[in-house]
């Protein structure tokens, strides 16, 4: 291993355009750290969190349109929610049909308070008052659907005949109870929004709260006005929340901080320093080997150009790549690379000769990556970020980390970051997951799962009539379906590339068949047979410097193109998976988001794609390149 000290005497400057904490505040429309008990005499909407991917977004969103929001616990009695405006009944992983899921207190609906209840949400209440819920007649619906407004209601005020929206379910409601109307219809969905306009009771199947359902925030600011809040939330106060918490966390301790390079981590570095001061803080930039081109150079140059120099760099490539040799498993490829990253840092802490109890650790966490991690109640683990591995979780119980992002989303984080200052070339850098291309390089023991013949059957029948070709490719991908993890099989599309046809049979398949929840488009070898093989393959350097020449490839392209700016994320996978010349698959996702918590993918330019074919093919042991097709949900914007 070695070790680069840069700025040893660790003196630091802020970049000038570091504006005022007032700016700051006032720039940013939500500073949000739930929990923090801070007593708050304006309307409020209290979001019962079930579980759902969704619910911290929700009470996001609500405080966005000028109104205070909190977290409430789904089990919370109807007393403590007597003083609330109204209340949200979030979405949630469970099936309210199972004997195990969240209920709530029935006497809740006895405050004759606004109700909103989102999926599972909506379906628990309809259950809860005499109506039925059960199957459809399709396995579920994930992403976009249009919903026609079919009866009038205030909670519709301003939208148009028929809406674009955004599912994410399983189970749905079959019949309505006693009082209640629809509002709102899908083709597959006849109960997709519903009324009891007397009790001002609300159901909706769909997610108002992301940015895919384009109207969501007017649906709510109608849910608003019905439950009479006024418009007096500002958090012009919260930078000063975020400082307390910050110092009373600390106290009289030291903040060291991972510095990865990208926006989450940078925007906590700096606004650490802001707060504590540079001689407080110390950030270790860790080069563990799953970097891609030339990255943690970028890093250095950045960070020593706009003058933070209380930053240590370490090469522990040989560490990572060692520890993960022969792992295939993503989950515990996730494990080893966090618990890693903590035994990296205690070793340069003892190389500084500074004292562990004097040191808190700091994480760029935010909240996409602690509601996957199963980071509160009855949520379902989607896959467990690097930040909330075993070792990190002990440190949060004994009071030993600071995130000061983590209930932030990835458009507010960016938000902070102009606030503070930060270039616009970095604030919009595509994230890049903290384990590197470490989750996206896919690994194997080469045992292939069983498919179900009926599923290869269904598959067939979809896309036939469109003259599609289909097959299901033997390795599996993380999805979340319904706020519920899955690790199914993608499917293979073959055929003309015709992106709004391609949308179509993405959501149709996913849908319907069980065993897939992710769909790829093959871009390469139209013509000659699509034959796979599924190979034994771990993290290797050999295989990280392909995949590291063909992310690169990517970027140039993007850039290049302008299509940078335009494309939120673009994950590069290298797969487990070669052609008939033994040469390893490559996707290509390229997707558009706001927050993380849903995603589209986005077609490229017929040029771009042809130069990263072009350029790709001449890089050894490359072979053929899938585009993925498929939306978030059912398909996380990573593979692992």
């Amino acid at each position: 291993m070695t070790d680069r000290l840069y700025g040893e005497n660790r003196t630091y400057s802020l970049p000038h355009a570091i504006a005022s904490g007032d700016e700051i505040a006032e720039s940013l429309s939500l500073k949000v750290l739930m929990n923090m008990n801070v007593q708050h005499e304006n309307d409020r909407i209290a979001v019962l969190d079930f579980g759902g991917q969704y619910a911290h977004l929700i009470a996001n969103r609500i405080r966005r349109l000028g109104v205070y929001s909190e977290i409430a616990a789904s089990s919370a009695r109807a007393a403590e929610l007597s003083r609330y405006h109204g209340i949200i009944f979030s979405g949630s992983p469970f099936s309210c049909l199972a004997e195990n899921s969240p209920r709530f207190d029935p006497a809740i609906l006895d405050l004759n308070l606004p109700t909103l209840g989102l999926c599972y949400g909506h379906q628990l209440l309809m259950m809860h008052c005499g109506g039925k819920v059960g199957k459809g007649s399709v396995q579920g619906e994930y992403g976009r659907a249009f919903m026609k407004c079919v009866n009038p209601s205030p909670l519709f005020d301003g939208l148009d005949h028929e809406e674009p929206i955004w599912m994410s379910h399983g189970d749905m409601v079959l019949r309505l109870p006693e009082g209640f109307t629809i509002i709102g219809s899908t083709s597959d969905c006849h109960y997709a929004a519903v009324a009891d306009e007397k009790r001002k009771i609300y159901g909706l199947q769909f997610h108002p709260e992301v940015t895919d359902t384009p109207h969501g925030m007017k649906i709510l600011d109608n849910f608003l006005r019905i439950c009479g809040c006024e418009k007096n939330w500002s958090s012009k106060t919260f930078l000063g929340e975020i400082t307390r918490s910050i110092t009373r966390t600390c106290g009289e301790r030291n903040v060291f901080l991972f510095v990865s390079g990208g926006v989450d981590s940078t925007v906590a570095f700096t606004l650490l320093n802001r707060i504590l001061g540079p001689k407080r803080v110390l950030g270790l930039h860790i080069d563990n080997g799953l970097m891609r081109h030339r990255e943690s150079i970028a890093v250095l140059d950045y960070m020593r150009e706009h003058g933070f120099d209380n930053i240590r760099v370490v090469d522990a490539t040989a560490d990572f790549l060692g520890a993960l040799a022969g792992i295939t498993d993503p989950e515990k490829k996730r494990e080893i690379i966090g618990a890693m990253f903590l035994t990296v840092k205690d070793r340069a802490l003892a190389d500084l000769g500074l004292d562990p109890d004097q040191w808190v650790l700091a994480q760029g966490t935010i909240y996409p990556d602690t509601i996957e991690s199963a980071g509160t109640e009855h949520a379902d683990r989607i896959k467990t970020h690097h930040n909330r591995v075993d070792p990190i979780l002990e440190l949060i119980r004994r009071g030993r980390v600071i995130e000061p992002l983590a209930q932030l989303y990835k458009d507010e984080v960016r938000e902070l970051g102009t606030s503070l200052g930060l270039p616009h070339d970095l604030i919009w850098r595509h994230p890049f997951p903290g384990p590197g291309l470490g989750v996206r390089i896919l690994c194997s023991d080469g045992a292939a799962q069983p498919v179900p013949e009926a599923d290869r059957t269904g598959l067939e029948e979809i896309v036939a009539p469109l003259g599609y070709r289909a097959s299901i490719l033997y390795l599996r991908s993380v999805g979340v379906q319904g706020d519920e993890r899955t690790y199914a099989h993608p499917a293979l599309i073959e055929g003309t590339c015709d992106w709004e046809a391609l949308d179509e049979l993405s959501t149709r398949i996913t849908n319907s068949v069980r065993s897939i929840n992710r769909v790829v488009y093959r871009l390469t070898g139209a013509g000659n047979p699509s034959e796979y093989r599924l190979i034994k393959a771990c993290v290797t350097e050999g295989r990280l410097d392909r995949l590291r020449a063909v992310d690169d490839i990517v970027t140039r392209a993007l850039r290049a193109s302008g299509e940078y700016d335009i494309v939120w994320q673009m994950p590069v996978v290298l797969l487990p998976l070669v052609d008939q010349q033994e040469r390893s698959c490559v996707v290509l996702r390229p997707i558009v988001s706001q927050e993380a918590m849903t995603a589209r993918f986005t077609p490229l330019r017929r040029e771009t794609i042809d130069t990263i074919i072009r350029e790709a093919a001449a890089i050894d042991g490359i072979g053929d390149l899938f585009f993925d097709i498929t939306h978030k949900p059912p398909g996380t914007i990573e593979w692992e």
